[in-house]
Formats: C-alpha cells, sequence, structure tokens
C-alpha cells in the first residue's frame, strides 16, 4: 500500500472550499477530467480522464466542512481518499488530502508514489485558481 499526503492553506472561507471540493457535477475546474458521472446521489460517482478512463469513488464519509472519505476503485488501482478542512485563525482553509492505494499491477508499484504526488499537486494548483474566482 502506498500513502501519499498533501496539505495546503488557501485563503478562501472553508465552506467555499468545501463547496467546490465535494461538488462533484462541477468538474470544468480540474484540468485532469473530461467528465463526471453521478452514479448514486450521495453514494457514489466517476470521474473520467480527457483518454476516457474511468474511476469510480464511493463515499464512505461525509461530514460536511470538515471530513470526507472515498474508496477508489479503477483498473489500475484501488485505495482510500481522505479530505480534512480545518478553518484557521485568519479566515483560510487548511486542507488536507490523503490517498492510500495499491496498484492492482505489479509493475505499477514502481511509479504509484510518484503518480500520486503529482496528480495531488495538479489537484491543488486547479483548487487554488477555482477558488480565485
Amino acid at each position: 500500500m502506498v500513502i501519499s499526503k498533501i496539505s495546503t492553506t488557501v485563503n478562501s472561507d472553508i465552506k467555499k472550499v468545501w463547496n467546490v471540493v465535494t461538488d462533484f457535477e462541477n468538474y470544468l475546474w480540474r484540468s485532469d477530467l473530461s467528465g463526471c458521472k453521478i452514479i448514486e446521489r450521495g453514494k457514489s460517482f466517476a470521474e473520467y480522464t480527457p483518454s476516457g478512463y474511468e474511476t469510480i469513488f464511493t463515499i464512505t464519509e461525509f461530514k460536511p466542512f470538515e471530513r470526507f472519505e472515498l474508496i477508489i476503485e479503477n483498473s489500475n488501482i484501488s485505495g482510500r481518499f481522505t479530505g480534512v478542512f480545518t478553518e484557521n485563525e485568519n479566515g483560510g482553509t487548511v486542507i488536507e488530502f490523503t490517498e492510500e492505494a495499491k496498484a492492482k499491477k505489479v509493475i505499477l508499484n514502481l511509479i504509484l508514489k510518484i503518480y500520486l504526488k503529482k496528480q495531488q499537486k495538479r489537484y491543488l494548483r486547479d483548487l487554488e485558481r477555482a477558488l480565485e474566482f
């Protein structure tokens, strides 16, 4: 199992950050996606890369403005995502994302940690741009 954790502070209200991150139907701010489909509202959704690759997410915990957890599943990996949100004293938001994943193909184990870290950094860059508007 590979674990990748990333944390940052954004200069936005926790409610705004939470709403952008957890609005799974509004994905246009994300440069890594070409689509998103709600499978069962409040329970599961699918994300699609620009090449059409599908990843299924199942929501296992959802505490508004605080924490959410997802099970991640696609043909290459399975794992868990945890997002923790904390309001700081300046009205900003501290975000901590942790991904725990296991590659389904042995060769992918060699690059999985690098891939997860790269995806997390891209996600945070996109999120910071989305919060500017």
